[in-house]
């Protein structure tokens, strides 16, 4: 016999893959081929509810209901493909190939125009996963847990005991009301408490250790001394947040280092800067002055403000961050709670209460009753608020 050389032809390579697909369903459905043979399939067939039949090739069609239908009769008698065999496989990533990597929906519209695979879904899906080039284009992820929150985050503390700093880029203000002044820059500083989420706000003048020093005495003598501060790293700051390296900047320096040094020591307060290039770890306060900007331009917009009009626009603020509930609000208005309830026994944006002076109590009585108050707040606070941190949410 004569070897044929040259290219194979249409029908030489339909006539290898009917045959290879007449194997495959000979190996897994013998049983369903005998049966409609003598006519009939028997009613426990997987097959069943195809209503297949045997074609003039011998190979197991779809019967279905499309009969009347104008498609063409490949369209209503697709070939049987079973989801086990390596031959669906090599047809399936074969016209992958051919219509240019198409997604598992389109795919499988195309090789319905021909064949039918059991569980078509299922195994386009599996087969598609292992395409290199697919998965070169859209490479998965490393998927890295969250870390466990720290210490400071999830024990009971006295409001800002530890807290979080940060700055917001600068804003333009000027001198005072009159016109053509010249514009100076001034700086937004927000200390964030870890345990309650209360916010403090102040306004810096300048870069310069004095100014900054200024801003904290203001803040721990209206809020208390503080035993852990944490801040942000210098090196996570890019594009439309480069001014903020000059903050940054100043805060690692050597010299401004040396003096803050002596005034934290005399104070107790250790200072903390979370690892390079890990904004993440400062989470909390960076959705502190995402907020605390997002009220800003909506309030102020494009005008410029004198220094006092500013300190009011941002104490206003600050009141309305700290009336945000910590926890999903329920029908009951006794539920909710706020970091203004840490800070002042109420919401900030409450009515005051009834004056009670005049009814005949002790100050041992108001005093037990206060406390009852604060640990009510601390209750729910490790109950609704604190259970809710238990997931994690992030990088999956």
């Amino acid at each position: 016999m004569e070897k044929v050389l040259g290219h194979l032809t249409v029908d030489e390579l339909q006539y290898a893959t009917y045959t290879l697909i007449r194997l495959a369903q000979a190996r897994y459905y013998l049983a369903e081929i005998r049966s409609l043979e003598q006519g009939n399939i028997s009613r426990g067939s997987k097959l069943k509810s195809l209503s297949p039949f045997i074609d003039n090739n011998r190979l197991l069609g779809v019967g279905g209901r499309l009969s009347c239908s104008e498609l063409n009769f490949n369209e209503k008698r697709p070939i049987i493909l079973l989801n086990k065999h390596k031959i669906t496989r090599l047809i399936i990533l074969n016209e992958h190939y051919k219509q240019l990597h198409q997604g598992p929906q389109a795919l499988l519209a195309t090789i319905r125009l021909q064949y039918w695979p059991i569980t078509g879904r299922r195994i386009l899906r599996q087969v598609l996963s292992k395409c290199i080039l697919c998965f070169r284009v859209r490479p998965k992820n490393f998927n890295v847990a969250m870390g466990n929150l720290p210490r400071e985050r999830v024990v009971p503390s006295r409001p800002f005991t530890n807290c979080g700093i940060d700055f917001a880029d600068p804003f333009e203000i000027k001198p005072n009301k009159l016109r053509g002044n010249k514009r100076i820059k001034v700086y937004l500083c927000a200390f964030v408490c870890f345990a309650t989420k209360a916010v403090h706000l102040e306004i810096v003048s300048d870069l310069s250790t004095t100014s900054f020093l200024n801003c904290f005495k203001r803040f721990i003598g209206r809020r208390g001394l503080c035993s852990n501060i944490y801040t942000d790293n210098g090196t996570n700051f890019v594009g439309s947040r480069n001014e903020l390296q000059n903050v940054y900047s100043f805060l690692r320096d050597s010299k401004t280092q040396s003096s803050f040094s002596d005034y934290f020591v005399d104070k107790g307060i250790r200072w903390h800067f979370i690892p390079p290039r890990s904004p993440h770890f400062g989470g909390i306060w960076e959705a502190v002055i995402k907020s605390a900007k997002y009220h800003i331009k909506r309030i102020v917009g494009l005008q410029v403000l004198t220094y006092e009009e500013l300190e009011t626009v941002v104490v206003q603020i600050e009141s309305c961050l700290n009336s945000r509930p910590l926890t999903p609000l329920s029908e009951n208005p006794d539920d909710l709670n706020t970091p203004g309830h840490f800070l002042i026994g109420t919401s900030l944006s409450s009515l005051p209460k009834t004056d009670l002076q005049d009814i005949s109590i002790t100050r041992v009585k108001r005093y037990e009753m206060l406390i009852k108050m604060v640990q009510r707040f601390w209750s729910k606070w490790s109950k609704d608020y604190l259970t809710q941190l238990q997931q994690r949410n992030k990088w999956f």
